[in-house]
């Protein structure tokens, strides 16, 4: 078993190379598939790929299976999704067969996302999660879950130890059928070498990238930079609705010094010029944005909800209170010393190489291995 190429199906509702889990499900089967294992993928939707051969042996590309299925009410195209996922995977044959997607039936199940019960409370309040457990979307996405994470014949796969300790304590999950793999970054996309000399020529240039700019805390964001004792200026990039954020930077009197970008798929360039990541994230499991951030020199300043945070101890100025701002401000002041900057995008950058996607993909293999041992 040790020896021979694995057959292994990968589940991902949407397989595309862009995205949060999307990129990751697109990294992981290109990256199992130049290994050397026999890859497919069952989706209900993909993007333009060289993957879809149907000839016997290895391929190097994964071989994409598109399922369709329903695209609009999420209850129904979860429900959907993970029946005909269900069938198609056994009809295969498989060794073993991981899920980026909340499906039920899978032997690794990659809680990417986080836990929903954690994400609703942190997103919402305790109240408003109550209230939006009787939603049909909820109410499915948390069945799922609780379905997945009771069943003791799934290894479920975290992207960070606050991932892990939220499942532990919520759904009484076993410590062996829970595995650590934080995600993978391109070292060479995400290089320092990239960085603009004249960055920060003009003041302090602190980046915010996210979509979800409520949950993401972008209004935190605006209320530390107002706040800030450096004359710093501050860069949105992504694709949500900027109207109630423009106005409240009005308010703030800060709409000189912010500059909305729009969605945006060059980060890499926006981050050759920043000085720093502020991210003051009410939830995330583990934002891709501040390794990438990391990879590329830069500190990241974000919240104890993420994460990453953990991951990145000592490239990172963590607040614990995703509100609070005066900290959040405190942080970028500090952050304006070139030095320490430098120096915390240094640490930043070695620790982004020890999870490269080849370290990740290796890290999967191990974990594929010793469940079929």
């Amino acid at each position: 078993m040790s020896g021979r190429p694995l057959r292994i199906g990968l589940v991902v509702e949407r397989f595309v190379p862009h995205g949060g889990v999307e990129h990751v499900a697109w990294e992981v089967a290109h990256g199992l598939s130049r290994a050397g294992d026999e890859v497919h993928v069952f989706c209900r939707e993909a993007g333009q790929t060289t993957g879809s051969d149907t000839a016997g042996g290895p391929s190097v590309h994964p071989r994409v299976h598109v399922l369709g299925g329903p695209r609009g009410w999420q209850p129904l195209r979860v429900r959907a999704f993970s029946r005909a996922a269900g069938s198609a995977t056994r009809a295969h044959g498989l060794d073993l067969v991981q899920s980026f997607s909340r499906t039920r039936h899978q032997d690794v199940y990659r809680a990417g996302g986080g836990c929903h019960q954690s994400y609703m409370e942190r997103a919402y309040g305790p109240i408003g999660a109550r209230l939006r457990r009787l939603s049909p979307r909820h109410a499915t996405l948390l069945a799922m879950e609780a379905r997945i994470f009771a069943d003791p014949a799934q290894t479920i796969l975290c992207n960070s130890r606050m991932v892990e300790r939220e499942i532990r304590a919520r759904y009484d999950v076993p410590p062996e059928r829970l595995r650590v793999i934080p995600n993978g970054v391109d070292l060479a996309r995400f290089d320092p070498a990239k960085r603009h000399a004249e960055a920060g020529a003009e003041g302090p240039l602190w980046l915010f990238a996210g979509h979800g700019f409520a949950r993401k805390g972008l209004d935190t964001a605006l209320r530390a930079l107002a706040a800030s004792k450096s004359d710093g200026r501050l860069h949105v990039a992504g694709g949500d609705d900027p109207a109630p954020f423009r106005a409240l930077a009005a308010r703030l009197d800060v709409s000189e010094r912010v500059r909305f970008l729009g969605a945006r798929d060059d980060l890499e360039r926006l981050l050759a010029t920043a000085d720093a990541l502020l991210l003051p994230t009410r939830y995330d499991a583990f934002a891709n944005v501040c390794l990438e951030a990391a990879a590329a020199a830069v500190p990241v300043v974000t919240s104890a909800a993420n994460g990453a945070a953990e991951f990145l101890e000592g490239a990172a100025l963590v607040v614990d209170d995703p509100e609070d701002h005066a900290a959040f401000a405190l942080a970028l002041d500090q952050l304006a010393d070139r030095t320490r900057a430098r120096e915390m995008g240094a640490r930043g950058r070695a620790l982004a190489e020890t999870t490269s996607w080849d370290h990740h993909v290796a890290a999967l293999r191990a974990l594929y291995r010793e469940r079929l041992a």
